[in-house]
């Protein structure tokens, strides 16, 4: 049963992000602004529970459902192969676009997540540098 609160949970915010992103006409898809709520949502409420969440493991309705459709993560793939087969010729004539799409934005994507991982375990590191100053 905590499958499913936690399944109604994931598609009650889903949900909102896809009348928010609907209402206001905006080009953002509704599932992302659904997560994106999710996530400060989970902050704000395991902020606030607990001083210190990562802690704790977690064993609640949300975390069940999420493993379980974590394990069966590959059957989501299947509609994308899907996807390609029925656009074969297209994929065919213009396949050079296609893979200098792929090529660049993923290493675009690996410099900015690069950029950002130095950021923050920049500021993370004179946080904790700063804290460990304090504690002594």
């Amino acid at each position: 049963m905590n499958f499913l609160y936690g399944l109604t949970l994931l598609l009650i915010y889903q949900l909102i992000g896809e009348g928010l992103s609907l209402f206001f006409t905006l080009s953002v898809p509704g599932p992302v602004i659904g997560m994106s709520l999710l996530f400060l949502s989970l902050l704000v409420f395991y902020k606030i529970k607990n001083n210190n969440a990562e802690k704790k493991p977690q064993n609640d309705a949300l975390s069940n459902s999420a493993a379980a459709i974590l394990n069966h993560l590959s059957l989501l793939f299947i509609p994308a192969g899907v996807g390609l087969i029925v656009h074969i010729d297209r994929l065919e004539d213009q396949w050079l676009p296609i893979i200098a799409a792929i090529v660049l934005g993923s290493i675009i994507t690996m410099a900015v997540t690069a950029g950002v991982m130095m950021l923050l375990n920049r500021l993370l590191k004179l946080d904790t540098d700063s804290q460990s100053e304090t504690k002594i």
